[in-house]
């Protein structure tokens, strides 16, 4: 592996927590004897141009500092080759990083981490999740959660968890069970009234909510949590059980699991990794191995 590595910075995650840190986080590598690169990019789609050109320059990894919605841009530029990807992680949400096993909002610590595995080769192959062209290292969320997750990317304040409990709050108001239209892998189809149906290639989502408890990063499968038509009471009581992952348990709540998923329910958009990939229906498919990553 060349030693000569490429930061991918997002200057804007976190109400600026990007910019602030990649300077550590490169000094980091440095110290571990890396030649360091940073890509700024001017907009989100000149970003993406100079990550693949520098994945296709043979950068030796590309390490995104940000929030998901950059791990998810990364995905991009490093799927379907062999160069690694890192995170450095100080946005909003952080789940894919914690998936991995990454510090959160510790861009010192992040860069540690990552040199010292870069040295030593822990590299390994992860799952991703696929809807069309857009790749998902987490969960994709399509119903009240994903109103949530829509509310809480508006909110300004407060940052991190809270931000995401207080958008489910103000979502109840208008809060409904929808009829939703399910098919896994080849099965038939599944007629269900419920209240969010969340795709997990990862366990969680909203910054640490274990919504897919169960998700294997490595086997080849997403688990499928279905939640019931509830009313809003039950859901109060029930979700937040989902940082602890123990809403799994609920009569209401049930988990399948397979590679590919089609959902479809009227008026619903679907979200993953926090960012918006359209209207239902969406069909999602896990891909084995999709992405080399670098982790503890």
């Amino acid at each position: 592996m060349t030693s000569e590595i490429t930061l991918f910075v997002n200057p804007t995650a976190g109400r600026g927590r990007g910019a602030h840190a990649a300077q550590p986080a490169a000094s980091a590598l440095r110290a571990a004897g890396f030649s360091v690169r940073t890509v700024l990019g001017e907009d989100a789609a000149d970003a993406l141009v100079r990550a693949r050109t520098a994945v296709e320059g043979g950068t030796g990894a590309l390490i995104a500092v940000g929030g998901d919605g950059m791990a998810g841009l990364a995905l991009r530029a490093v799927t379907g080759t062999r160069t690694p990807l890192g995170l450095v992680a100080v946005g909003t949400g952080n789940d894919f990083a914690r998936a991995l096993g990454l510090p959160v909002r510790n861009p010192a610590a992040a860069g540690r981490m990552i040199a010292d595995a870069l040295k030593c080769g822990r590299i390994r192959d992860i799952d991703l999740g696929r809807v069309g062209d857009r790749w998902f290292g987490t969960v994709l969320a399509a119903g009240f959660d994903s109103r949530v997750n829509d509310r809480g990317n508006r909110m300004r304040w407060p940052t991190g968890r809270l931000k995401y409990d207080l958008a489910m709050v103000a979502e109840l108001a208008g809060f409904r069970p929808v009829p939703y239209r399910i098919r896994l892998d080849d099965g038939e189809v599944r007629e269900v009234e419920a209240t969010l149906v969340a795709v997990g290639n990862g366990p969680s989502y909203g910054g640490g909510m274990r919504i897919c408890p169960g998700a294997d990063l490595t086997d080849g499968l997403f688990d499928i949590t279905v939640v019931g038509d509830c009313s809003r009471a039950t859901l109060l009581r029930v979700f937040p059980r989902v940082y602890r992952g123990t809403h799994v348990g609920h009569p209401k709540v049930t988990v399948l699991r397979a590679a590919r998923v089609e959902i479809t329910a009227e008026d619903v958009t679907g979200y993953a990794d926090g960012e918006p990939l359209g209207p239902l229906p969406l069909s999602a498919r896990c891909v084995r191995g999709g992405v080399r990553v670098v982790g503890p």
